[in-house]
C-alpha cells in the first residue's frame, strides 16, 4: 500500500471510530484503539483500558493524523 492511501485509510478509520466512540476503548499499555469487547490488547497484551468516549475520540484523531509507528499482529503474520 502506498503511503498516501495508507494515510487516507488511517484517517477514514479514525473518523469511523470517532463517530462511534462507545464501540471502542484505548489500551492503557500501548495507546492502541481496540473494540469495546476486547479483554486483552492484541498488540501489547495489556488488560487495562480507558473506555471514556472523549478519550477514544482524542486518540482516534491523534492516530488518524500520523503514520503508524507500532508493530501490530498483522505486521508479523
Amino acid at each position: 500500500m502506498n503511503p498516501v492511501s495508507h494515510s487516507a485509510s488511517r484517517a477514514e478509520t479514525a473518523a469511523r471510530i470517532a463517530a462511534n466512540p462507545t464501540d471502542y476503548k484505548v489500551c492503557e499499555g500501548c495507546d492502541s484503539i481496540v473494540g469495546g469487547k476486547t479483554a486483552l490488547c492484541p498488540n501489547c497484551h495489556s488488560f487495562r483500558f480507558d473506555a471514556a468516549p472523549d478519550r477514544v475520540v482524542k486518540q482516534a484523531k491523534l492516530l488518524g493524523a500520523r503514520e503508524q509507528r507500532s508493530v501490530t499482529a498483522g505486521d508479523l503474520g
